[in-house]
């Protein structure tokens, strides 16, 4: 298991947790979110997410990982309006945000 305060994450068990509180994440919102949290603190491109989320993504409509990334964020978020966890790195792709 991973512990990013306020989360738990732990991949493994597909167990999620913030402040202790149970998270329910669909399949590809984990996929995403380990990404994220295993590359903590760099830019992850567009691109590598769609490959790496949907498996090759060549099929995959480019707005389905600005969706996932939203509900992900309305799921983890104080305020999704003003991510603090998920940051978008303009032109570029998403980061885990180290605090």
């Amino acid at each position: 298991a991973l512990e990013l305060p306020p989360f738990l994450f732990d991949f493994d068990a597909m167990v999620f947790a913030r402040d202790g509180v149970p998270l329910e994440l669909s399949k590809t919102e984990q996929r995403l979110l380990r990404l994220l949290v295993e590359h903590r603190g760099q830019t992850l491109s567009r691109e590598v997410l769609l490959d790496r989320v949907w498996d090759g993504g060549e099929f995959v409509d480019e707005n389905a990982l600005s969706v996932a990334v939203k509900r992900l964020r309305d799921k983890l978020e104080d305020m999704p309006s003003k991510p603090r966890y998920i940051k978008t790195v303009y032109g570029l792709g998403y980061t885990w945000a180290v605090n």
